[in-house]
């Protein structure tokens, strides 16, 4: 391992970055690589906690693990970054059910799918490092290319699949659904998983939009989302989140009018600093949508629409940007124009959505569901950030093994944006290859830093 991190480091400062890289394919493949993994054996041992309570820190351990065979269609990656996304928290908690339950079914698919069935779980559905082999069949990449991976995970055999990749019977999260994920050294993905690397961007810089950025874009730009347009008044929830703080940039890129909803003044600055002008701060202003475990407040769901309207001239939102769940959705079907759309995902609060189904069907609301992206909707969400029209929101990085601390903040929201892992990367800020780019950008890429 340590050759090929050697191998990827010499290409720093290097006027020809890329043949450097190509030197890859001729060193041997480790026979084992570290991964931060759960253990089939400790499926129980939050049994009877409260999930705010269950500690991802106890659960999740960095491992030395065997390097598997590459099938057909597959790719070997050396990862330099890595990311926490909520999946990984859910993971290490065992909510709502132990991923190994997910590992079993995809084992029994084929023989080359049982490599997955095992007592642990390598996580991890974000990365971006460089090829180091591909399997049969693959022809557009090859060992050396810097790539960052989505975490759409597809056998396309079946019909359904082919007019949209989400809706193939056998579409998994990789990393979550499936194991050898990016929370490692190595990682095994499918091919068409594969997108360039943002050339401006450091690896961890690179590594943190994949999951949370193209599950916006299909969220609230495709047409399998929300489908948004100009003029769009769009409410965000989590606003300068993982997931909000790539909603609040495409709204605001794509001439929509962004109403961002957060928990303190300092995520409000963060969304001000997006260019978003219209910020919603819940706890300063007090908003309580439940008066109990069982009551949702109605009161408060009139009060936070008198205020969303107060700061849009009079206007309610087109779309709302859903993804706390339980604890916000009763007040985002209410909030919603009439012939609105609600679009959801994650449910972070609470799997559980109660809301009055007068307020949808009397006024001609949608409420769409919405999981990750496709190949095309991640390769676009891609794009925009190569381009420098959406920045990364990493606010801070950890080790690899710090795992277990980066995602411990992540399941108590003390964080801002993404939290980013080194996994073979050494240091913050490597891996750029385009510094002129990056000139022109460097405020909004570091402006979740240090938050």
């Amino acid at each position: 391992m340590q050759d090929i991190l050697e191998a990827i480091m010499a290409a720093e400062g290097s006027s020809q970055p890329e043949r450097e890289l190509a030197g890859l394919a001729g060193l041997p493949v480790p026979e084992s690589y570290r991964g931060v993994v759960v253990r089939a054996e400790d499926t129980r041992m939050f049994d009877g906690m409260a999930t705010r309570d269950k500690d991802p820190r106890k659960a999740l351990h960095v491992q030395e693990v065997p390097t598997p065979e590459l099938g057909p269609g597959e790719a070997l990656v050396a990862v330099m970054a890595s990311a926490i996304n909520y999946n990984t928290v859910w993971t290490s908690i065992f909510e709502p059910l132990p991923t190994f339950k997910f590992l079993q079914r995809y084992g029994r698919l084929s023989e080359l799918t049982r490599r997955h069935d095992l007592p642990y779980h390598v996580v991890g559905s974000d990365a971006a490092g460089v090829v180091l082999r591909t399997g049969p069949g693959v022809t557009k990449w090859k060992a050396g290319d810097e790539v960052v991976a989505h975490c759409l995970s597809v056998e396309l055999e079946d019909s359904a699949g082919h007019d949209d990749t989400m809706l193939d019977p056998q579409q998994r999260i990789w990393g979550f659904e499936t194991n050898f994920g990016g929370l490692a050294e190595l990682a095994v993905v499918k091919a068409n998983q594969l997108m360039p690397k943002p050339r401006h961007l450091s690896w961890e810089e690179a590594a943190s939009p994949g999951l949370v950025n193209s599950t916006a874009y299909r969220q609230l730009v495709s047409h399998h989302g929300a489908n948004m347009k100009q003029g769009d008044v769009v409410l965000i929830w989590g606003a300068s989140g993982g997931l909000g703080g790539y909603a609040t940039q495409m709204a605001l890129g794509g001439g929509a009018i962004p109403v961002c909803v957060v928990s303190s003044p300092e995520k409000a600055e963060l969304c001000r600093k997006m260019g978003a002008e219209l910020v919603i701060d819940r706890t300063a202003e007090g908003f309580r949508f439940w008066k109990d475990e069982q009551t949702q407040d109605q009161d408060e769901w009139r009060r936070f629409g008198e205020r969303i309207r107060e700061l849009t001239g009079g206007e309610d939102p087109d779309i709302v940007f859903e993804h706390p769940g339980r604890e916000t959705f009763g007040a985002s079907v209410y909030v919603a124009k009439k012939g609105g759309t609600i679009v959801t995902c994650a449910s972070t609060s609470g799997f559980n959505h109660q809301y009055d189904n007068r307020y949808l069907w009397m006024h001609l609301k949608r409420i769409v569901g919405s999981h990750f992206a496709n190949y095309h909707e991640a390769w676009q969400a891609n794009r925009l950030v190569a381009l420098g029209k959406v920045h990364p929101t990493v606010s801070k990085t950890y080790a690899l093994e710090q795992t277990g601390q980066a995602a411990y903040e992540v399941h108590r929201n003390a964080h801002q944006g993404k939290v980013g892992v080194r996994c073979l990367a050494p240091a913050d800020g490597l891996g750029v290859r385009d510094t002129e780019m990056r000139s022109r950008h460097e405020s909004a890429i570091n402006r979740f830093r240090g938050h």
